[in-house]
């Protein structure tokens, strides 16, 4: 399994960033993935998540900003994040579980300056 994630950049408080999770040995409409995110001395957190099914969860301090979906031709899961601010900045991975094990992507950093 492996999970490439990429579309992180410096951007204005009230901008937008998408990214991509490419997945391979997987395949993303059976199984649940979900965007994380790790901030400097502070945990990693999850963001927002999708089910085999299409349900989508987010944390609330994204709710009405990022918008979390998969396409399945292309395996590939995308976390559309708008009005950002500076307290998303962070280091953004994708991550699942498949047969027992945790699976992650390298992160990609969104920075996000006031």
């Amino acid at each position: 399994v492996q999970l490439q994630a990429s579309g992180g950049g410096l951007v204005q408080a009230g901008g937008s960033l998408r990214l991509s999770c490419l997945a391979s040995g997987i395949n993303l409409r059976i199984n649940t993935i979900g965007w994380y995110r790790q901030a400097p001395g502070k945990q990693r957190e999850l963001v927002a998540n999708i089910t085999s099914s299409g349900a989508a969860t987010l944390v609330a301090s994204v709710e009405g900003r990022f918008t979390i979906s998969r396409n399945n031709a292309r395996n590939t899961l995308y976390l559309q994040m708008n009005s950002l601010k500076p307290e998303d900045t962070a280091a953004y991975y994708c991550g699942t579980t498949f047969r027992g094990r945790d699976y992650w992507g390298r992160g990609t950093q969104v920075t996000v300056s006031s």
